[in-house]
Order: C-alpha cells, then structure tokens, then sequence
C-alpha cells in the first residue's frame, strides 16, 4: 500500500515524510523567512498542545499538508534546542498519543504499513482465541521491545495468545504499541545536538516557550500525586526518612523537607506531620508548624512546594536504593507505580 500525503501528514515520523520536506527544500536557515511564519507558528502550537494538554496529545489538522508535514521537523528543532528534558518527554508523548489516536481509526491495512516502517515482523490475521477476534501477528521479540514500560496487566506475555513465536493483538492494541514506537523515535530525534546557528525567529519561540512553561513540570506532579497513603508503597527514601523522624534521628534541613512535602502532597494533615517530627531532640512546635505551613503554600508565597528530583537526593545521599524505584525521576511518581502495584495485589 502507497502512503499519501494525507498518511504523511497524519505520521509525520515516517521516512516518507523526510522525503516530503526534502521536496520542498525546508533548510533551517530558510526558516528566517517570512513565507514559514504559518510553518513556524504550527510547530510552536504542536508543542504548546503537548505541554498543555493532560494526558498530552497534539492535534491534527485535516487538509493542511502543506504546513502539517514541514512543522513537524521544525517542531523537534525547537523542542531538541530548548534543552528542557521535561519538554522533550512531554512532546515526544504528545505526537505518539497523536498516532496512537489516528491509527485506531484507520483500516488494518494502514496500520501494517505503518509497523513496517518500524521493522516489525508482523502480519494481518482473522482468527479467533478465547472468544476473542484478533487482528494482528506479532514476533513476541518486538512485542517484548514495547511492552516493556508498560504496568497493565493486559499486555503482561502471559496474559496474551502466544503461537509459535507470535503475540496476537487486536487492531487496538496494535496501535499502542506503535505508539511506544513513535514517542522512543521521536524521543531519539530531540536528543540530536543542534550544532547550526537557528535564526532569531526560532530561537525567540523557543525562549518563549522555555519561560512559559517553566513551571508546568511542578504543577503536572502535583496534580497527579495521588491523595490517598499507603505506607507499603513509599519509596525508599520516603520510608528511611519517616523512620528517621520518628525515632528522633537528626535529618537534615533538605531531609525534613523532602519528607514534609511528600507527606503533603499525599493528603497528610498539617498536625499530623507536626507530630512526626515530636521526637526530635530540638523539636520547637511553633517554628515546626510554621515551617510545615510554609511548605504547604498557606504561608508565604502560597507555593505548595513538591520534593526534590530524585537525581538531587540521590547527589545529597537520600537515595537508600536508587535500582528499586525502576526508570522513574521523582518520589511522587514512583508512589505512583507503587501505588498501582498495591491496589491491584
């Protein structure tokens, strides 16, 4: 099956759609030009979509190629150049939830031309297991490849039809899986290193989208922290430092807040992380609550603050076992999975 424009529009990740922007001779240094203000415009809106929306997802505009297919590349200029990690994740997941919510649509025919382009060994199939239609054949080799950030139990192997070598997928759960393709090669593009000088027009865009979104990384996490507490699924961190404050141990000043606003941003009640911290041999309850308040955003500037990264406890030694949290960046975000793990034990 031929790709069209509209295909290359749609998955602009392809190596049709290279081609395409080599047609038309789009050079970052002609994007000083006037004429690509549209072009320009469309690739800042892709990103800004991504950052913005929750869960991220960039939007397609139908019978648009001519400013869809080139502001795709231009859109991972910017986000590449930005230098901000949280950007470039957020955008990469944008696009793939993007094809993700295009492929669903489309005939099983497209979407094996599309997994082709990916080098997976698959084929269409109409078979019936378990009272169940399945669409799909897939080598468990590239099944296993990506699957393996997923947590659903759905997708564990030993949930799945496995026949001689191959994983049998419906349409649906085909397109999830190309949809991990599409946000690790997009995620690959937007850690190239930018090595030619980008004209003020980019740079500007990029500089703007850097300070707007400059806090959304704290607002994200602190939306998505669940409100609820089970001591089991704590991080190491969390569990070395509440046994530390309860025993009376000295913490230091980064501990006491790493633990403070964990606690709070699971749902703790002020008074009842004041009494953690009783123990302690130079505990002073005004200034504590104070200090707890603070914290908690209802003094001061009104901030409700969120623990370190992750990468900071670990450089100031609060990391006990750095392996057990997995792939994951932040205390809240491993309580997360810890959490989901609990709840479906």
């Amino acid at each position: 099956m031929t790709l069209t424009r509209e295909d290359i529009a749609k998955y602009p990740f392809l190596a049709d759609a290279a081609e395409e922007v080599r047609r038309v001779n789009l050079e970052i240094q002609s994007l000083d030009n006037p004429e690509l203000e549209s072009i320009i415009k469309r690739a800042a809106n892709r990103i800004r979509e991504a950052l913005e929306n929750n869960p991220p997802r960039v939007s397609y505009r139908k019978r648009q190629e001519d400013i869809e297919i080139p502001s795709f590349p231009v859109a991972i200029i910017m986000a590449a150049s930005s230098g901000s990690n949280y950007i470039k994740r957020r955008y990469a997941l944008g696009e793939a939830i993007r094809a993700y919510n295009l492929l669903i649509e489309e005939e099983r025919e497209k979407i094996l031309e599309v997994a082709k382009a990916f080098n997976w060994r698959i084929r269409q199939v109409k078979d019936i297991i378990g009272n169940r239609r399945f669409d799909f054949a897939l080598s468990f080799i590239d099944y296993l490849r990506n699957t393996k950030p997923f947590h659903e139990e759905r997708f564990k192997l030993v949930n799945k039809p496995l026949i001689k070598g191959d994983v049998y997928l419906t349409k649906r759960e085909a397109a999830r899986l190309l949809q991990e393709e599409v946000r690790k090669r997009i995620e690959d593009k937007l850690n190239m290193e930018i090595r030619l000088k980008l004209p003020d027009r980019l740079l500007n865009q990029i500089e703007n989208l850097k300070r707007k979104y400059a806090g959304y990384k704290e607002k994200r996490i602190l939306e998505e922290a669940p409100k609820e507490m089970i001591y089991e699924a704590f991080p190491p961190c969390i569990r070395q430092l509440l046994s530390a404050a309860k025993s009376g141990q000295h913490i230091s000043h980064l501990g006491r807040f790493t633990l403070t606003s964990f606690l709070l941003n699971i749902g703790m009640k002020i008074q009842d992380i004041v009494d953690i911290f009783r123990s302690s041999s130079d505990f002073n309850e005004r200034l504590t609550r104070y200090q707890i308040e603070h914290i908690a955003g209802s003094r001061g500037s009104g901030t409700k603050y969120i623990p370190p990264s992750c990468e900071t406890l670990k450089t100031h030694g609060l990391c006990p076992d750095f392996e057990a949290c997995g792939n994951v960046k932040h205390p809240l975000a491993s309580y997360r999975r810890r959490m989901r793990t609990f709840k479906k034990e």
